[in-house]
């Protein structure tokens, strides 16, 4: 079971912009596909974006399509979420998660999951 762990999260300010870092502990992150995930107070965990295990293929909710972007530096061991023109509805739980095969958007198909770090965005 690879043990993954979130990190970037804080507090700032409607327009600015926040890098979350998501690393295996104990494992590669090359052998994985990842995604990016949120949770809301109330509402359910919806996907954000996806990358490919090479990195060549991402995915991305079209909600945060153009504002988030996704990468993957093998180097580092460790995929990101960049965010950018942040808004108070981002505010949420963000979750990274990993599975082996296929890439895709739904979150009943990632087997591993990590703790979460929290964003939030004033206005």
């Amino acid at each position: 079971q690879v043990q993954l762990v979130e990190s970037g999260g804080g507090s700032v300010q409607a327009g600015g912009s926040l890098r979350l870092s998501c690393a295996p502990s104990g494992d590669t992150v090359s052998r994985y596909i990842v995604g990016w995930f949120r949770q809301a107070p109330g509402k359910d965990r919806e996907f954000l974006a996806s990358i490919s295990r090479d990195g060549e293929s991402t995915y991305y909710q079209e909600s945060v399509q153009g504002r988030f972007t996704i990468s993957r530096d093998s180097a580092k061991n460790t995929v990101y979420l960049q965010m950018n023109d942040l808004k108070s509805e981002d505010t949420a739980v963000y979750y990274c998660a990993a599975k082996s095969f296929g890439l895709t958007v739904f979150i009943q198909d990632y087997e591993h999951w990590g703790q979460g770090t929290q964003v939030t965005v004033s206005s």
